[in-house]
């Protein structure tokens, strides 16, 4: 049994409960655990079970009490949940510190759907999993089992739904995907959707479009996908956040910013990589733009060059910082 434990100040790393010191009663276990004095506030606890590949162990829980042995602040928390609840089933799960006098998250159900070209010839050689990182922290490492029997067919896509349990996690900004194979085998995925279970929006996408290449011999495929877009319930606002990459303007909503980028005249400076772009305000921050169509150029980004990009996006105030970066393809 393992625990992370998320704090105003961050989160601390797995703490393992093998060879804590503990006092055991019936049905009762209690552990001493020391740590970092620069989490800050506890708001959330993960608890999860670790290296059960192929093993059928399931621990039922069904209370919960952490207390701070220097104030004696106490919570507590009745869970009755079993872990894993299935064989396939998420071997993780999340709850809310309520301290005295403070407002606690809740618990929300996501529902987390991945788009992609060939699903079900793959379905039996792939192991995914995928963290979602918001403005309240993030789920961990949570396994994407395939459903055999809930596979939806699309005119180019195949798609599945992924039913994650987490603390609310606020804004959602970026996934983390890995994937390993005990064979070689390709996956190619095109978009993740990830979305409140009792809302139909917002729907945060996170745009793919790439053909992992999994080795047996090789460690786990990891990628960091940004958020692409979000698309918000009010249509107006869909419509903007939907065609902003496309450039399409709407009066009074939307502010047009040119963008130059100079690359080195160094050898190696240019790229075949796909870069992108987020612009930070003191009002707001932008999505992020895949800086694909040069005005100048049919292939951006080459040794000495100047390319020039224009970008739509909701007014961000005052420009302050950006974040740019690439998916790592090519040379």
């Amino acid at each position: 049994m393992v625990m992370v434990f998320y704090g105003s100040n961050g989160k601390s790393n797995p703490v393992s409960m093998e060879n804590r010191v503990e006092h055991q009663m019936k049905n009762q276990i209690t552990y001493d655990i020391y740590l970092p004095s620069d989490l800050g506030t506890l708001y959330k606890v993960r608890l999860g079970l670790q290296n059960l590949e192929g093993s059928i162990s399931q621990l039922s829980l069904h209370h919960f009490k952490i207390q701070n042995t220097s104030t004696l602040d106490t919570f507590s928390l009745t869970i009755n949940k079993t872990l894993p609840p299935s064989l396939n089933g998420d071997r993780w799960i999340e709850f809310p510190i309520q301290w005295p006098l403070k407002e606690a998250f809740s618990v929300v159900t996501y529902h987390l759907t991945v788009f992609s070209r060939n699903i079900l010839s793959e379905r039996n050689l792939v192991h995914m999993t995928a963290c979602i990182y918001g403005t309240h922290g993030d789920t961990g490492d949570r396994s994407l089992p395939w459903p055999l029997q809930k596979v939806q067919h699309g005119e180019e896509n195949e798609s599945f739904l992924v039913i994650v349990d987490a603390v609310e996690l606020g804004e959602l900004d970026k996934i983390v995907l890995l994937i390993s194979s005990k064979t070689d085998c390709k996956l190619n995925i095109k978009k993740l959707h990830v979305k409140e279970a009792a809302k139909d929006y917002p729907i945060y996408a996170f745009e793919v479009n790439e053909e992992f290449s999994v080795d047996a011999n090789k460690p786990e495929i990891q990628r960091e996908i940004p958020r692409s877009f979000v698309i918000r319930g009010d249509k107006q606002k869909n419509d903007i956040y939907k065609n902003l990459n496309k450039g399409e303007s709407q009066a009074g909503d939307v502010t047009e910013y040119t963008v130059k980028v100079y690359t080195g005249d160094k050898r190696g400076a240019g790229t075949d990589a796909n870069v992108h772009i987020t612009l930070f305000g003191n009002e707001d921050k932008s999505e992020l733009f895949q800086l694909s169509e040069s005005l100048e150029h049919q292939n951006p980004f080459e040794r000495g060059k100047v390319d020039t990009f224009k970008i739509k996006t909701k007014k961000l105030g005052r420009l302050h910082s950006i974040e740019i970066g690439h998916d790592g393809k090519g040379f």
